[in-house]
């Protein structure tokens, strides 16, 4: 979810279609690990809110919010990957095995 964040934070601009990608990207992966029994239901919960917020931004994006403060929301994101990454040791690494090369 970290690289996720990470990757969204590099792009000079950030569009409501990459958003809703990334957060269908994101839910399918969340999805197929909880299903293999890969991650706990309790990652699965608290990673879906990450999910639910990339969701919220490309609506924002679409309404015309500034880009400076979709900048400012995925900053808070990152503290949130980070920290599930802490709660979650490996489940940045499980969702991006699913990202195709």
């Amino acid at each position: 979810m970290r690289t996720c964040v990470d990757q969204l934070m590099a792009l000079s601009h950030i569009d409501g279609p990459r958003l809703k990608a990334e957060a269908k990207f994101i839910a399918t992966r969340l999805e197929v690990l909880r299903y293999n029994g890969k991650i706990t239901n309790d990652a699965y919960l608290d990673a879906g809110s990450i999910y639910g917020a990339f969701e919220m931004f490309a609506n924002l994006i679409d309404m015309g919010v500034p880009q400076r403060e979709i900048y400012a929301q995925l900053k808070q994101q990152l503290a949130r990957a980070r920290k599930l990454e802490i709660k979650y040791p490996g489940l940045n690494s499980a969702i991006e095995s699913g990202r195709a090369s």
